[in-house]
């Protein structure tokens, strides 16, 4: 099995910091840690099984290849487009948001 390398964007990386910290202010650290180790989870399965994750989006936001995975334990999905040589994530929401609206800047 080939393993592809995990980019995440500028805009992923700070949803995941921002998350964190709501966790850690929220929960405290051993909960910011759980999240952390859920997120790390969840890139580990997408760079080995880009193809597994939902195109449920594909249509709405007209982007034919994006895909998201679910951060298990946490309501949060991973939006990612798989390439040749790597897997890039363009966004971490929380699946309660309006994924369209806060997407619709890939349009």
């Amino acid at each position: 099995m080939t393993v592809k390398r995990v980019v995440l964007t500028a805009q992923a990386r700070a949803e995941v910091r921002q998350a964190t910290a709501w966790y850690r202010n929220e929960g405290g650290p051993t909960l910011a840690r759980r999240w952390v180790a859920a997120v790390e989870s969840a890139v580990r399965h997408i760079g080995a099984h880009p193809a597994s994750g939902s195109a449920r989006y594909a249509a709405p936001l007209k982007l034919r290849e994006i895909r998201f995975w679910p951060i298990r334990g946490f309501p949060y999905l991973i939006f990612y487009i798989e390439r040749d040589q790597q897997v890039d994530v363009s966004r971490v929401l929380h699946a309660e948001r309006d994924i369209p609206a806060w997407m619709g800047a890939l349009e």
